[in-house]
């Protein structure tokens, strides 16, 4: 028996801080970058003593980290403990294990299935954990070798390449800490992506959901009490590793895919937060009964629209670092922060709608809306206007436009934040680089995803203008990343993703 499960990283492209306060809501688009987690047995049978024994055993590999975690898993606490003190910990990891065990523990009560999950359990858990390239920065390999700043030269690299780390040493080395070296990132989600992965494909192993299966969203076929289980589990163990309950559109996206999401209340993962000494299996109890407010509206870009996403390459940032310094200017300057707030507020909610405007247009006035946005992809915004001929082009026209002014509303306001605070939401290098991006043809959007600074930038473009966009970017050493929105959440695979890149290698030589 195998199970595979993926979920996909994300992109934020409105809501960034708010999305820390209820009932701000941020936009959440979910990205073909995805993580995949296996499960199968250690073991192909039981030992014949196996039911007197108190733990059981798990295997966690990396393969593109090289890394082999092995654990004794309790099989009353559901805790788990690592073997050898010489291996590396992944707390993402060992947080989504726990939590999902307690949790098909706890939901399921029938006693056949739960002689089914213990002689699962018993046969132990090998889990393999893996990432598309996209999630990863592979742009100091590509200049050390000399290749251009292209998707292509992603692209050529094998699927699922070993990952490297970043050779600079935290911060913490100026007062002689040891830090641990840190794997050089695109802002994707990585850990919610992972956790949700592994949380997913366990809970499906050992028969807690039943999630859909060929790679199509659960969404299509799971209902939403399952998805909200693996939804409350990943959250659960994605705040108890990160050591705060954040805003949490990470995982929902991971989860159910791209929406309009409206956080949840923190008090929800109290007891998850304040574990101490309490026993795993009633604090994931606790939080299943608990009533989750968290909204996750069906939200994704309209069609003919492409999401580009870019590394400038001008050194990272650090959000929990941002979104400290943005919090510490709440509590100095509430009127004049609560002001801007407001300000983004409403220009988040225009973009929303606008974008749901031209979505419905595409529907009920398809021809026009293909017409008009192929006609914008070939011109700068300034010339949009003069392409109209009837109504309903003139309604398509005016949505992309105030579309665009929308977003460049929110860009102002995010500024402004980032002066007030002393932190480099929208950097110069940053502002100069969208700035020209949003006057080239057919660009409707660009921007700073999520909390801004130096690692990433974002572009929705229409029809084929991607392309230019890519190569403009290229040409000022922005590395374009081949990242694209796939509104899909987190999926049933139908096999190990690298078994379906050998086939389709082995495929393309036999009939080349």
């Amino acid at each position: 028996m195998e199970v595979v499960a993926s979920a996909p990283g994300k992109v934020l492209i409105a809501g960034g801080y708010l999305v820390l306060e209820r009932p701000n809501a941020g936009l959440v688009l979910s990205t073909t970058a995805r993580f995949y987690a296996v499960v199968r047995p250690l073991r192909d049978s039981l030992p014949a003593d196996s039911w007197t024994w108190a733990w059981t055993d798990v295997k966690v590999t990396s393969p593109q980290l090289s890394r082999v975690a092995t654990y004794k898993l309790s099989l009353n606490k559901t805790t788990l403990q690592l073997t050898s003190s010489r291996e590396s910990t992944n707390p993402f990891v060992e947080q989504a294990i726990q939590f999902s065990v307690a949790a098909a523990k706890a939901t399921i009560i029938d006693k056949e299935r739960k002689d089914v999950v213990d002689k699962l359990l018993l046969q132990g858990l090998n889990i393999t954990i893996i990432g598309h390239n996209d999630f990863y920065s592979y742009r100091k390999q590509i200049e050390a070798r000399g290749l251009p700043l292209t998707p292509e030269v992603l692209l050529s690299l094998p699927p699922f390449s070993s990952i490297t780390f970043n050779s600079e040493v935290a911060n913490g080395t100026m007062t002689g800490e040891k830090c641990k070296p840190e794997v050089a990132k695109t802002g994707l989600g990585s850990s919610a992506a992972m956790t949700t992965s592994v949380v997913a494909a366990l809970l499906h192993y050992l028969g807690a959901v039943n999630l859909s299966c060929s790679g199509q969203s659960s969404g299509d076929n799971a209902s939403g009490r399952e998805l909200d289980l693996v939804h409350a589990i990943a959250q659960s163990a994605h705040c108890l590793a990160q050591g705060k309950i954040g805003s949490g559109f990470d995982v929902s996206a991971a989860v159910y895919g791209s929406q309009r999401y409206v956080r949840f209340s923190p008090e929800i993962l109290s007891s998850a937060q304040a574990i101490g000494g309490t026993v795993l299996p009633d604090v994931v109890s606790d939080v299943l009964t608990q009533r989750w407010d968290h909204e996750n509206k069906q939200f994704s870009l309209p069609p003919l629209m492409t999401l580009l996403l870019g590394e400038p390459g001008t050194g990272g940032s650090s959000t929990p670092s941002m979104v400290g310094s943005v919090k510490r200017w709440l509590k100095s300057d509430p009127e004049k922060s609560r002001d801007t707030w407001s300000k983004l507020a409403i220009a988040n909610s225009t973009l929303e709608n606008q974008l749901r405007i031209l979505k419905g247009l595409s529907e009920n006035h398809h021809e026009a809306y293909e017409s008009m946005v192929r006609s914008c992809s070939r011109l700068t915004y300034g010339k949009w206007a003069e392409v109209a001929t009837n109504q309903h082009q003139e309604l398509i026209i005016r949505s992309l436009l105030a579309a665009r002014d929308a977003c460049l509303e929110i860009r102002l306001h995010m500024r402004e934040m980032g002066i007030a605070a002393g932190v480099p939401i929208e950097p110069d290098s940053q502002t100069r680089l969208l700035d020209a991006t949003m006057n080239m043809e057919g660009v409707l959007l660009a921007g700073v995803p999520g909390a801004g600074g130096f690692d990433a930038v974002f572009s929705v473009v229409l029809g084929d203008a991607s392309n230019a966009v890519a190569h403009a970017w290229s040409s000022v050493g922005v590395l374009p990343l081949p990242v694209r929105e796939d509104c899909r959440g987190v999926s049933l695979e139908d096999a190990d993703p690298r078994t379906r890149e050998v086939s389709a290698a082995v495929w393309s030589i036999q009939i080349n």
